[in-house]
């Protein structure tokens, strides 16, 4: 987490201008609340270091708005579903009112590798960035720019069946069958670098 967040990498086409909805975005509210009480989503004035989201059976996923803050309370509107995205053109389809987390490509990239995984936490903890090698945790070979193609291509690289990963000098990705799968596993992390 070297460099400051100053924005999204990539143009937000708008299908639908409403917030989405969905049964399980109480689950996801909830679980960005716990990150940010963990530490494991630091804040930045306007928003916090992390993204969350998870698989729909619509094919798509939710994920946290860009320059969101996980400790607020949090509204349906604070989300966007995202629908597929254009790497060639660097766009990304969404129903929502607000641009997509800067990190969705890599989110997008996760669930297009990996059908088994049906919710991806991405956050950030020094702790435990920089204690990957010590603990054995697969890390991405070389520190590249946030919200780039290039970051989810490095995720990609080392991705395999692995659940949880470190982005180098970055931050690191939880990806598991369910929300609660995926948080409990970055919380059994952090326990383990403190």
């Amino acid at each position: 987490m070297s460099e400051g967040y100053t924005g999204v990498k990539f143009t937000t086409v708008f299908k639908n201008k409403v917030p989405p909805h969905h049964p399980d975005l109480a689950l996801l509210k909830e679980w960005c609340r716990i990150f940010h009480e963990k530490g494991l989503a630091p804040p930045y004035p306007g928003g916090s270091y992390g993204n969350l989201s998870f698989r729909t059976d619509r094919g798509s996923f939710i994920i946290t708005g860009t320059c969101i803050g996980l400790k607020d309370t949090l509204g349906d509107d604070c989300f966007v579903e995202v629908h597929d995205c254009n790497i060639t053109a660097k766009e990304i389809m969404i129903t929502g009112i607000r641009p997509p987390s800067s990190e969705s490509f890599m989110h997008f990239t996760i669930y297009q590798n990996r059908p088994d995984v049906q919710a991806i936490f991405h956050g950030h903890n020094q702790h435990i960035t920089q204690n990957a090698a010590k603990l054995g945790i697969p890390e991405t070979a070389e520190e590249v720019p946030y919200g780039t193609l290039e970051l989810a291509e490095s995720v990609k690289e080392i991705l395999g069946t692995h659940n949880f990963i470190v982005i180098k000098e970055h931050g690191f990705v939880a990806m598991e069958k369910t929300m609660l799968l995926a948080g409990t596993l970055a919380s059994d992390w952090l326990e383990k670098t403190v």
